[in-house]
């Protein structure tokens, strides 16, 4: 079955200090196009953490994102109460009349006021993590499969749409051909010459062929069914259903060259129109 490429994942993590949450979303892309934003202190995990979601997702533009929220009493940042009372002392050097709560205001505005604890990785703490990427990466899997099946719903309503009217195309053939005689029989007779009707039956013949369409009906049904088939695989096939379109459009469009007929034309054209529908959606397929 098909998956889609636009996808959204999420899970959380109560710890006894903060709450993580993991975040996944994913866009239609060409390739592989990943952004990983994460705390400093995990920031060793990333090479890792990029090759699990490269192997999961395969392609799109995924953003991978992984949130702290601090939930106890105590902070690793803390006032740096030395270089505070420095400036303090500076301020007052400057201007000893000045309040003491405005150059505390103005003190701990300067820079280095705040010092940050680095945090290391604690072990049980990061297994914990990895379970909940492990289940947004599941859940966003979840998502594009549930998409996949909207779109496999949309390529059989367009496939559908296309092969009808390419038979009633087709069902007009024989009002076309006999147009066709008439037409040029008309001309012949208003031209007043004689004509030999041997030589006008193979004329015919041979400009009849010219504008045949059978072998554009077979090819654009054979590529009809290679479409259902593919969407129906079990590999990531995107790019290969957007091969097949590139061959119906082809065989669409020489239906119409051919046509020279005005409602042939006009389902030619409806064909076209349910093509590209199709086109703008493949680009959505992993």
């Amino acid at each position: 079955m098909i998956q889609s490429m636009t996808g959204f994942g999420k899970a959380s993590l109560q710890l006894p200090t903060k709450k993580i949450t993991v975040e996944v979303k994913s866009l239609n892309s060409k390739g592989l196009d990943l952004n990983v934003r994460m705390p400093s202190v995990y920031r060793e995990m990333e090479l890792g953490l990029r090759t699990l979601i490269s192997t999961k997702l395969e392609r799109g533009k995924i953003d991978f994102a992984i949130y702290i929220e601090n939930t106890a009493e105590q902070t690793s940042t803390k006032v740096n109460v030395p270089v505070v009372k420095y400036y303090i002392a500076q301020l007052k050097e400057v201007n000893p009349d000045a309040d003491e709560t405005e150059l505390m205001k103005m003190a701990v505005r300067m820079p280095d006021t705040l010092k940050t604890e680095r945090e290391e990785i604690d072990e049980n703490d990061w297994d914990q993590i990895q379970v909940i990427i492990n289940e947004a990466l599941q859940n966003i899997l979840n998502f594009r499969k549930d998409e996949g099946e909207s779109l496999e719903k949309e390529f059989n309503l367009r496939i559908g749409n296309i092969r009808q009217y390419m038979n009633d195309a087709l069902a007009l053939d024989p009002e076309r051909v006999q147009a066709i005689k008439d037409r040029l029989q008309t001309a012949i007779a208003e031209l007043q010459v004689n004509v030999d009707e041997n030589r006008f039956e193979q004329e015919l013949i041979y400009y009849l062929e010219k504008l045949d369409i059978t072998e554009e009906k077979v090819r654009l049904t054979n590529h009809l069914d290679y479409f259902l088939e593919t969407i129906k695989g079990t590999e990531a096939n995107g790019r290969k259903l957007g091969f097949i379109t590139q061959e119906m459009g082809r065989e669409i469009n020489t239906m119409g060259s051919k046509s020279n007929h005005a409602q042939m034309q006009k389902l030619v054209v409806m064909m076209k129109d349910e093509l590209e529908k199709i086109k703008e959606q493949v680009l959505n397929v992993l």
